[in-house]
């Protein structure tokens, strides 16, 4: 590895795929109980956490601060290997800003050394497309300024649309009005989501219906995406599996050839968008 790659635990990534890719741990708290996520998720229990989601339990996030980047940073640094970290996007959180001061703090001390952030403007596997290029750049000898500039010039490519099932979660983070959750959960309209190229979470469409859109998500999948032969496609879910493999199915009606992964949805960024929460991340010729 020409250096070292760091994402966190909101990029929810199996642990077949975190070759090459270290992870800094994220925190939150489950009716007030610390609770630390260390990015495992063929280990995370999504259905109980999900469940307890349903029945009124409250779920606080906490951003990765500084201190927490230079404990993950500083050893690998000391050991004299440039970093690159895949953030989630600083339309959603300070932790973009948070490690840059950790890596603008190290480049400082250790003047011979480079420290990237990469504002992936998104999250989850929004990340995970990232981290995993970034690790091939690594494995294959690119000098990191070089994969540095090559990330930043992805990120609009790092493709990230999705749906929810309860406007509810979306509301208690400010991103509908209580008047709009409402009406929406008594009409049956579901928002389809995705990040735009400011990284923050906005509505490109809404639908009547969970089965509409599932299929307006993968239509902006078959508009969007790149032909890549063997391309990698991710497919995250709040607990609704069924839903998750329906989505897969059509993904690869359309492209045959995809590798294709499902897994549930991280509990971070989980947290915010609820129990039946489905997404489909890809590379795209645009976001």
């Amino acid at each position: 590895m020409s250096f070292a790659v760091f994402a966190d635990g909101s990029a929810n990534l199996p642990l077949e795929d975190l070759d090459g890719i270290q992870l800094v741990p994220c925190e939150y708290t489950v009716d007030g109980v610390p609770q630390i996520y260390y990015g495992d998720v063929d280990h995370f229990d999504g259905k109980a956490f999900y469940e307890g989601l349903r029945k009124g339990r409250s779920v606080k996030t906490s951003l990765i601060n500084t201190h927490q980047f230079l404990e993950s940073f500083t050893p690998v640094i000391e050991q004299g290997q440039d970093i690159i970290y895949i953030s989630m996007s600083s339309g959603i959180s300070g932790t973009y800003g948070a490690a840059s001061v950790a890596a603008m703090e190290l480049m400082d001390g250790y003047p011979d050394r480079f420290v990237h952030v990469v504002d992936s403007k998104g999250c989850g596997f929004g990340n995970a497309l990232l981290a995993l290029e970034a690790a091939e750049l690594s494995r294959n000898g690119v000098d990191v300024r070089e994969a540095a500039k090559i990330l930043d010039e992805d990120v609009p490519h790092a493709c990230q649309y999705f749906t929810v099932d309860d406007l509810n979660f979306l509301k208690s983070t400010g991103r509908v009005s209580g008047f709009t959750a409402a009406i929406g959960t008594i009409m049956n309209i579901k928002p389809i989501l995705y990040g735009d190229s400011t990284g923050h979470i906005v509505a490109c469409a809404k639908v009547r219906g969970r089965k509409k859109s599932i299929e307006a998500i993968v239509k902006k999948y078959e508009e969007k995406r790149m032909d890549i032969p063997g391309q990698r496609v991710f497919i995250s879910h709040g607990d609704c599996l069924e839903d998750a493999e329906c989505m897969a199915a059509m993904v690869k009606k359309l492209t045959p050839d995809v590798r294709l992964t499902i897994c549930q949805h991280e509990p971070f960024s989980g947290a915010h968008v609820g129990p039946g929460m489905l997404a489909l991340f890809f590379k795209g010729k645009e976001r």
